[in-house]
C-alpha cells in the first residue's frame, strides 16, 4: 500500500500557489476530496483556539472552538453545492498526543456540520508502516494529490503537487482500504478523547 508513492513525481508548491491551485481544482468538477492525516505535531497559528491552547489555556481553547462553527457550516455548504463529497482520515497514535487530543474537539465540530470523518489506531497500520509512516495527502478526485508539507517546528508550509494518474490511482486505493477500517468518529471519540484530562501543553 502506497508502495509507489516515495518515488512520484512532483511540482513543489509554496502555501499561497498550493491555496490558490487547490481551490481551483476543487470547483472544477472533481466529485470528491480525501484527506489522510497522519502527523501528531502541529502548529496553527492564527487560530485562536489552538493559540489559547499553546498558550496552555484548555478551557478558553475549547469554548473558542465554537467560533469555527459558521465557516465550518459555509465551507461544508459550498462542497455540497459543487457536488464534491469531502472524507477525512484521522491516523492517531498511543498515547494521544497534546496536539491531537486538542485537534480533535475541532474534528467533533466539522462532523456536527456534516464533515465524514473516521479514525484509524495507528497501532492497526504497523505492518503498512514498517518502512515508512502513511503519506500526509489530500486527493481531489483523480485530478490531483497534493503531499501537504510542514516545517520542522509543524508549520504549514505549502505542498507537493502530483497529477501521475497511476499514482493517484493507487494513493486513492489506499485511502480507500484505509478508510473502510476506520472507526466512527463519535465512538472513538466519546470513549477515547471525551474521558481525557487537560493536556499538557506541546503547543
Amino acid at each position: 500500500m502506497f508502495d509507489s508513492f516515495p518515488d512520484g513525481v512532483f511540482t513543489r508548491l509554496a502555501r499561497p500557489a498550493y491555496h490558490e491551485d487547490f481551490y481551483r481544482i476543487l470547483k472544477s468538477g472533481v466529485g470528491s476530496q480525501d484527506k489522510l492525516e497522519r502527523g501528531q505535531h502541529f502548529r496553527e497559528r492564527g487560530f485562536a483556539s489552538w493559540e489559547a491552547f499553546a498558550a496552555g489555556r484548555w478551557d478558553e481553547a475549547l469554548a473558542l472552538i465554537e467560533e469555527k462553527r459558521p465557516l465550518y457550516a459555509r465551507q461544508f455548504a459550498e462542497a455540497q453545492g459543487l457536488g464534491v463529497v469531502q472524507r477525512r482520515l484521522r491516523v492517531v497514535e498511543f498515547p494521544v498526543t497534546p496536539y491531537v487530543q486538542w485537534e480533535l474537539h475541532v474534528l467533533r465540530l466539522r462532523v456536527e456540520v456534516g464533515d465524514r470523518i473516521r479514525i484509524l489506531d495507528a497501532r492497526t497500520i504497523t505492518d503498512i508502516e514498517r518502512k515508512r509512516t502513511v503519506p500526509e495527502v489530500v486527493i481531489l478526485g483523480d485530478a490531483v494529490m497534493y503531499e501537504v508539507q510542514y516545517d520542522a517546528e509543524g508549520n504549514a508550509d505549502g505542498a507537493r503537487r502530483y497529477v501521475d494518474p497511476a499514482l493517484i490511482a493507487e494513493t486513492r486505493a489506499g485511502f480507500e482500504a484505509l478508510y473502510a477500517d476506520g472507526e466512527s468518529f463519535v465512538a472513538f471519540f466519546e470513549r477515547e478523547i471525551a474521558p481525557l484530562p487537560p493536556p499538557a501543553n506541546d503547543g
